[in-house]
């Protein structure tokens, strides 16, 4: 008889996969009521980025709006019409919808945006940041 060590975080891993399979199998994928495009987040000195993983979705499906320092990308992947019997289909169709809030230091009336191989990229330009005014005060 071998003796195994027991490891709790082993067991939790394997009922984290168990579930994250669960969850990414929808056997109704047209009916999906909403999935979200994966989406990367930089910043250099001017500006944060955010790419939006959209493949499939037309430009015109896609709309951008910024509402009380939320931006908010959402639209529509549209499923394709066949007229073949699907043995598997693994990607999600339907309404999308992400928001992000802004940090203070973006200016909002530079965002810009640019749509090309089916990846979306905003640009939020940073604001200038006034530089601090040192003056001598003199004591009497």
């Amino acid at each position: 008889m071998t003796l195994t060590r027991w490891n709790p975080f082993r067991e939790l891993d394997a009922i984290l996969n168990q579930y994250n399979r669960a969850v990414t199998q929808n056997p109704w994928p047209s009916t999906s009521p909403a999935w979200a495009p994966s989406v990367d987040i930089t910043e250099n000195n001017d500006a944060f980025l955010i790419k939006a993983e959209l493949p499939a979705v037309k430009k015109d499906d896609i709309k951008v709006e910024i509402n009380q320092g939320v931006l908010t990308l959402s639209g529509e992947r549209k499923q394709e019409s066949r007229d073949e019997k699907a043995h598997r289909i693994e990607r999600f169709y339907g309404s999308f919808s992400r928001s992000f809030t802004l940090p203070d230091n973006v200016e909002e009336s530079a965002i810009a945006a640019a749509y090309q191989d089916g990846v979306l990229t905003l640009t939020l330009p940073k604001t200038v940041e006034a530089k601090p005014l040192t003056r001598t005060v003199m004591i009497q």
